[in-house]
């Protein structure tokens, strides 16, 4: 009983002293925080000396320096130290009191102590460079690294961090020899190297990083010009920088010094710059490849990607001359006759398809063509899907109205809950409006109105809104009618015919709601034409006076595009995506012309 007794009273006494701790604890954390420091230094002198425990001690060190008690700091520190010799952050405590009496010989002194007493082990160097950054001493956190590299003679060793402490002091000449000294000691880590110099970049606050890094590399090629690993850098970091030449240039280097890997190099920045629609230096790739010969391992899609670069190039005009259109047309048949047709030119097919129906008045032989690109064996449903939706509008833009429905509708079915089924409901939504079931039409948009794919769902909503503001307005549909119709026209190239329907509905609804969309249908009639002056005069009617209307932005766009790409006009380029991005933030186009806008100003 008496031995019982005994240990209640012991479980009770460390239960009593526990919670004074914690009551004790709280009290100094309030006084601390609320800058009564001098409440808070006798609570945690006597925490500290109850635990020994390193962050009583870190509160006390900082209320003594806050009440300019610097000789018990002092102490404090000593004492510390004698009994944890191997805590080398110590020394940048006693040297940061220093600091704060403007000794400045003394605290560097403290700190030279920490460097030297550092040796091969690594315990104390997280715990003394962090102290270094914490006391705003970037260079001797970096110095801890180096001697921390220096003792262990290893290299890769604290990499990341300093390459940070770095970035950090704006040192970017120490931080790009740091990158490329160890891919001379260790080429293998090129893609740690790419990866934490990407992220380097992108927090780097102006251009000096990047000027440091390009500067760095051509020297480095200029020096080491057998070294394929600073070629294959160049190339990564021009890429990272959207300089498509410059990396073409390189990868032409390479491919003269090291035919082994060149191809891949010229391949690669092929089609990253095809994808980022610089094709210029695309083609420059696909014709050195091709100029290889067949038995080169990328001959096939150089190919195939030389003819992509062309179609695009041509397809960027809103107008094709009958030359440029003859040529092309006999490259891709060329084309054909040698590579076939299978599943790796089903992008030409469809690109050839487009070209001769939409800009060469050839539909039939364009949906011949898709016909055979659909007859192709083993090919995956996505892909027949998508060829599906083109021979649709092929069909549609020849007047077979029904068989284009059909096709819509197989691809819907078969893709439902997908975007490319949503896009199938779309397209037979929109031919139901070219044949006046508008309330049909009208029940199907309202549905796309929250489709996952932002851009179906805008144009759904759209066309919705047109259907319904003029159903309000016209019981009668009849401009409603007219404007349908003169769309097909449109959509089927019918362009003196459309723009004369729109024409009719212009004189005869003045305050019609269908005013604001007659404007945008005769803008784009005029850009088909090559009539850009025309295009950009109505598009800046379309603004001036309908700026609340859902084709303001739409308007704005490609007004910008057509200033900036066809009228020679960055200015006004300009200030129509500024225009954007200030009175139309959420606007679809909001992002694209952030960026345009920033590539212009640059310039």
């Amino acid at each position: 009983m008496r031995k019982y007794i005994l240990l209640v009273t012991w479980c009770l006494a460390i239960t009593t002293a526990a919670l004074a701790q914690q009551t004790n604890e709280q009290l100094a954390a309030y006084y601390y925080d609320h800058g009564e420091y001098a409440q808070a230094a006798q609570l945690y002198e006597n925490l500290y000396k109850q635990t020994d425990n390193k962050y009583y001690y870190q509160r006390l060190l900082s209320t003594y320096i806050q009440l300019e008690q610097y000789r018990d700091a002092t102490r404090l520190v000593e004492r510390r130290r004698k009994n944890n010799s191997k805590d080398l952050y110590l020394y940048v405590d006693e040297g940061s009191i220093y600091l704060k009496q403007k000794q400045e010989k003394n605290a560097q002194k403290c700190f030279e102590k920490a460097i030297d007493a550092i040796t091969s082990n690594l315990q104390p160097i997280p715990d003394l460079a962090m102290a270094f950054l914490s006391i705003g001493k970037p260079n001797y956190a970096a110095l801890t690294y180096l001697k921390a590299r220096e003792k262990t003679r290893n290299r890769q060793l604290y990499f990341n961090e300093l390459v940070g402490v770095y970035q950090q002091m704006g040192n970017y000449k120490a931080m790009t020899d740091e990158y490329f000294d160890l891919l001379d000691h260790a080429p293998s880590m090129m893609h740690s190297i790419q990866i934490s110099m990407q992220r380097a970049l992108q927090e780097a606050p102006d251009e000096r990083l990047s000027d440091g890094v390009k500067q760095a590399l051509v020297s480095r090629v200029q020096e080491h010009p057998e070294n394929k690993t600073y070629l294959e850098m160049m190339i990564w970091f021009a890429l990272q920088q959207k300089d498509f030449l410059f990396a073409m240039e390189q990868a032409e280097a390479v491919d003269a010094r090291f035919p082994d890997i060149g191809s891949s190099q010229l391949i690669r920045v092929a089609q990253i710059a095809q994808n980022n629609d610089d094709y210029a230096v695309a083609a420059i790739g696909y014709k050195k490849l091709i100029n290889k010969g067949k038995d080169s391992p990328y001959y096939f899609d150089a190919r195939v990607g030389e003819l992509e670069v062309e179609y695009a190039q041509i397809n960027q005009n809103y107008t094709i001359d009958t030359k440029s259109l003859t040529e092309l047309k006999e490259k891709y048949l060329a084309a054909f006759d040698e590579l076939g047709k299978n599943e790796k030119t089903i992008p030409l097919m469809r690109n050839y398809a487009t070209l001769i129906a939409y800009h060469g008045n050839d539909a039939q032989s364009a949906v011949d063509m898709l016909d055979d690109a659909l007859e192709i064996p083993r090919l995956k449903p996505q892909l027949r899907d998508e060829i599906k939706l083109e021979l649709g509008d092929l069909l549609l833009f020849v007047g077979q109205t029904w068989d284009a429905s059909l096709l819509y509708m197989q691809v819907e079915k078969a893709n439902k809950n997908d975007v490319l089924g949503a896009m199938g409901k779309f397209k037979n939504a929109q031919l139901s409006y070219y044949n006046h079931d508008f309330e049909w039409s009208k029940s199907q948009l309202n549905v796309l109105r929250s489709s996952t794919s932002k851009l179906i769902a805008n144009d759904a909503m759209e066309l919705s809104l047109l259907i319904s503001d003029n159903m309000e307005d016209d019981s009668t549909y009849g401009m409603l009618e007219i404007f349908a119709d003169a769309d097909l026209m449109l959509y089927r190239n019918m362009l003196d015919s459309a723009w004369d329907a729109f024409e009719n509905v212009s004189r005869h609804a003045m305050s019609h709601p269908l005013l604001d969309e007659v404007l945008m249908r005769k803008a784009q009639i005029r850009m088909k034409q090559g009539r850009y002056i025309e295009a950009d005069s109505l598009l800046q009617r379309l603004v001036d006076f309908y700026p609340t209307d859902i084709t303001a932005d739409d308007a704005l766009i490609m007004q910008a595009e057509l200033n900036e790409e066809k009228l020679n006009n960055p200015q006004k380029a300009l200030e129509c995506y500024e225009k954007i991005m200030l009175d139309y933030p959420t606007s679809l186009y909001a992002d694209q012309a952030r960026k345009r806008y920033n590539i212009l100003k640059k310039r």
